[in-house]
């Protein structure tokens, strides 16, 4: 097929929007984790250093009470992992800074330093996929760490206090598992079920999309939770059942009407349509089903009672035990195989995955080079002004850039509003925090759980509380004219801004499509594997299993390297249909490999597979 016939034109720069990245979206539900846990991370060593009249220390050990706000949609065996690593490298961060800054005086070096440290952490939270708040907190504190006066003797000192906040913060995420274990796991089975319900209510594209990704999330948290046990075992079927739900959806669209949809999007009688009909040909018509079919779609959930068993996993009482579908003894043998494998190679695979984002020809060293050029040039920009505290460019600056520059440009939107926004508050509360040195620890301990709580509504919400909480840690260290602490950060808030998003714009990504490009190829390849698995005369159980998930994790990233590359300019264009064909013909031979393990009714044989 050729390149032309399976791309779409569009143009290179898009228009940008104003008023739908401040739209307020509903709360996540698990808002208040993070919340409460970097409440008692923060109280502990600020009313500590209270005690022993040491106030002025409170940024180094802000710097390991903000690790509490990482790992919290992790199983607890793989958040033990990971909020060790985030306290090790905000360790690694902090030393840089601390000896940077007790090392030279100079304001061009200092924001050199803190421009590459923004592109290092950038990069590594990116590989590591370790979620939100991402690299901002590592670069809002290594970079007012800075510029902190500091003398080389007092740095093993203070990188001590950072450790110790840091130790309390893992206490903190990680403590909850002695009285819920299985939380994190009932969370992600809770949202697969939920968007199944919603896919099934109202299927589409997005609903299929989301239910997908819902689905393979929490196979993903089941398989990283540690050894089995009674709960998790549930919480498998109940994600099979999930599974089955999405599958069945799958089969609803006609393959017919999907081959002509594509062959007239295609110009009519184009290769997609023949891959939506050969896709038709793998529908198993009873092969490997052990019941009637009529007992197979009872076994199907509908979308009222995968809400019902969402709700009761969600809550504290003991998970909802649903009907055994058929299949599902094998489906949970082959999630044992799948779990002991991913035992040996799963902190080699992390490893890997850094190695690939550091290695030429990688889709994130762009999004670096931005973040490097952006926060280096919103420094010295603020310097040449006169602004005294030059950071706070190179953090808004760093907070911008996300996966591709329509989303830095409503996170621009957005971290300005709420800054702007932000001072105001800070300039209403000051006077009250500076009635008591309790009354400044509760006004941040109450900033810091406003921000959590308000920042899944939208980002601009959270940099309301965010703002005046930055400010008034400058407080422990004495007071400042507040006139001059909001102006500049007034200032440095559209310099940082405006300088990053020109950055984003000027520093071009084209590997978003090679991005894409790949995950297309490696959907295929997922795939044509599932259809060979399907065709055997006796799959194993584990075979189909693994099948399966290696093709629904495929699609999972073939749909967010979609939207990466179609929100990035200057690109080529876009193969919408191949990607529309693939994402359809994929799912149909996810509900293939369901039907095939006996987890749903067969097609019949006039319809879809």
């Amino acid at each position: 097929m050729s390149d032309s016939s399976i791309r779409t034109r569009q143009p290179s720069v898009r228009r940008l929007p104003l008023v739908g990245p401040l739209r307020l979206t509903r709360p996540s539900d698990m808002w208040f984790k993070p919340a409460l846990s970097v409440v008692v991370a923060s109280a502990v060593p600020n009313l500590a250093l209270f005690a022993f009249g040491r106030l002025d220390l409170v940024m180094y050990t802000m710097a390991g009470s903000l690790c509490a706000l990482y790992g919290h949609s992790l199983p607890y065996a793989r958040r033990a992992r990971t909020v060790a690593g985030v306290v090790v490298g905000m360790l690694v961060g902090m030393a840089i800074s601390l000896v940077t800054a007790s090392l030279t005086d100079s304001t061009a070096v200092l924001i050199a330093v803190g421009a590459l440290l923004a592109a290092g952490q950038k990069v590594l939270c990116d590989a590591t996929r370790i979620g939100p708040p991402g690299p901002v907190i590592f670069t809002f504190v290594t970079s007012a760490a800075l510029f902190a006066p500091q003398h080389l003797g007092q740095v093993s000192g203070h990188l001590a206090l950072t450790a110790a906040a840091g130790a309390v913060s893992w206490l903190v995420t990680v403590g909850p598992a002695l009285l819920r274990r299985e939380g994190p796991e009932r969370r992600a089975t809770a949202r697969a079920l939920a968007a199944a319900a919603a896919y099934a209510d109202d299927p589409g594209h997005r609903t299929r999309h989301a239910a997908a990704a819902a689905v393979h999330t929490a196979w993903q948290t089941l398989l990283a939770a540690g050894r089995p046990t009674p709960v998790r075992r549930e919480l498998e079927r109940l994600v099979v059942h999930a599974e089955a739900a999405l599958a069945r959806g799958a089969l609803g669209a006609h393959p017919g009407v999907h081959a002509r949809r594509v062959a007239d999007a295609d110009g009519g009688g184009g290769g997609h349509a023949r891959t939506a009909d050969r896709d038709s040909e793998l529908a198993p018509t009873g092969v490997g089903t052990r019941t009637g079919d009529h007992d197979l779609e009872a076994c199907v959930a509908g979308p009222d009672r995968l809400r019902a068993w969402a709700r009761q996993t969600r809550a504290r009482g003991p998970v909802p035990t649903p009907p055994s579908a058929p299949g599902t003894a094998e489906e949970l043998f082959g999630i044992e195989a799948e779990r002991a494998a991913r035992r040996t190679a799963g902190r080699r695979d992390a490893r890997r995955a850094v190695l690939r984002a550091l290695a030429p020809g990688s889709p994130l060293l762009p999004i670096a080079a931005r973040a490097l050029i952006g926060c280096a040039l919103a420094g010295y920009v603020s310097m040449a002004v006169g602004v005294g505290r030059p950071y706070w460019a190179i953090v808004t600056a760093a907070s911008l850039y996300q996966a591709n520059v329509m989303l830095s440009w409503n996170r621009a939107l957005q971290r300005t509003l709420g800054n702007l926004l932000g001072v105001l508050v800070f300039a209403a509360v000051l006077p009250v925090s500076r009635t008591s040195s309790l009354a400044l620890i509760a006004c941040c301990l109450f900033f810091n759980f406003a921000a959590e709580a308000l920042i899944t509504r939208n980002y601009w919400l959270g940099s309301v509380a965010v703002t005046p909480m930055a400010l008034l840690v400058l407080e422990f260290g004495g007071t400042h004219p507040a006139g001059e602490l909001i102006g500049d950060r007034v200032l440095d808030t559209v310099i940082g801004a405006a300088v990053g998003i020109l950055a984003a714009m000027a520093v071009t990504n084209r590997r978003a499509t090679g991005r894409l490009e790949r995950a297309l190829a490696a959907t295929d390849r997922a795939r044509a594997h599932a259809v060979r698995t399907i065709a055997a005369p006796a799959p194993a159980p584990a075979a189909l299993d693994a099948a399966r998930r290696r093709l629904t994790g495929s699609l999972v990233e073939l749909r967010e390297a979609g939207d990466t590359a179609a929100g990035e300019w200057w690109q080529r264009a876009l193969p919408e249909e191949h990607i529309l064909a693939a994402e359809q013909a994929g799912h149909r031979t996810l509900a293939a490999t369901a039907t095939r393990q006996g987890l749903i009714a067969p097609a019949p044989e006039n319809g879809a597979v």
